[in-house]
């Protein structure tokens, strides 16, 4: 019996692979310049293949992967898609980091209701860009286009990051002991982390994304990517032992400081050591945000704490400002009072 459909092809369906194989050939140059001397074969196959360096005796893997999270949703409105790729490749290169893990290499997985090459070319650039910040190999990914999964115009990302340390030189904060310096290392704004209440206070507050804010539209405050403290805190690693670091994501100083700290020690931090970037009393403002609801939520200025010995602190500081970081000492590391926080803020 004849069929009286006519010839459905997966394009009519919504999937265009030309395209798809399109974005392949225009990814490739940006994949290229991000290349290590590690990496055997790169995009193209089903898998990309990469060789540990044989400076390591006794390497250890160290994994992350993150996302972007609502700050998309920013991306959307302001049709601005040429950074969030960085902030990708930050919250996972900077999370195996804190272990004293050197980035090997990334994926990334990009998904679409219709792809716009223009779109996916200017994410993706920004993926390379972060890796090229980072020193690590874009070695492949993964683009889906899903008809009905996503609105007209967005898109989700995801990322991963697989690291390389020496098993004997591997952070774990075990030596972390009261007397300590905390370090903190200046964040370039909200990085990646609490824009579902960033949103809901630009709703509340009618503040315009075009409005001027202190020289600049407010948009660039708000969508400023993420700091890669990759190759700074490497080099410091080099110079003076490092005891422990907390990458401050979701949960702010609060929430991740504690993740380095040993049994029985805790932070004792200044929150007026530091200088907090103006977007971050613009929130607290615009909601009425309790401080401490501030420093649980976002970073507030501090996108690494990194724990050294009182004696390396000077140094250290030193150090980092040289290869363009902005430090303060912003605590010390203190015995635990029965039934304190781990952060105690003065």
């Amino acid at each position: 019996m004849e069929s009286a459909v006519s010839s459905i092809s997966y394009k009519d369906a919504g999937v265009d692979i030309d395209a798809g194989d399109a974005l392949v050939e225009r990814i490739k140059p940006l994949a290229k310049r991000t290349m290590r001397p590690e990496v055997l074969t790169g995009i193209g196959g089903f898998g990309a293949l990469v060789e540990i360096s044989k400076k390591f005796k006794e390497p250890v893997l160290v994994s992350g992967t993150d996302g972007v999270g609502t700050k998309l949703k920013l991306a959307f409105e302001l049709n601005r898609h040429d950074t969030v790729g960085i902030d990708l490749v930050a919250m996972s290169v900077n999370d195996i980091l804190v272990q004293g893990a050197e980035p090997l290499f990334f994926l990334d997985y990009f998904a679409t209701g219709k792809l716009s090459l223009d779109t996916a070319e200017a994410v993706i650039a920004g993926i390379a860009t972060g890796c090229e910040q980072a020193g690590c190999a874009l070695i492949g990914g993964e683009t889906a286009e899903m008809p009905g999964m996503y609105i007209d115009g967005e898109y989700d990302l995801a990322g991963f990051a697989v690291g390389v340390v020496e098993k004997s030189k591997v952070i774990g904060g075990q030596t972390i002991e009261a007397g300590d310096v905390v370090l903190g290392l200046a964040s370039s704004g909200a990085h990646s982390n609490g824009y579902s209440l960033i949103r809901k206070l630009i709703d509340v507050s009618g503040m315009g994304l075009k409005t001027d804010f202190h020289g600049h539209p407010f948009a660039d405050a708000v969508m400023e990517p993420t700091r890669i403290y990759v190759k700074p805190i490497l080099a410091l690693m080099e110079k003076l032992p490092v005891k422990g670091m907390a990458h401050i994501t979701g949960g702010g100083v609060t929430g991740n400081l504690p993740r380095c700290l040993p049994e029985g020690s805790a932070a004792r931090v200044d929150p007026t050591s530091w200088t907090r970037p103006p977007l971050f009393d613009w929130l607290q403002q615009a909601g009425n945000v309790t401080p401490d609801e501030m420093l649980r939520t976002f970073n507030c200025g501090i996108g690494m704490c990194v724990v050294v010995a009182a004696t390396d602190a000077a140094a250290a500081m030193t150090h980092l400002q040289t290869s363009g970081e902005t430090v303060w000492q912003i605590g010390e590391i203190v015995a635990r009072p029965d039934g304190a926080e781990q952060v105690i803020y003065l």
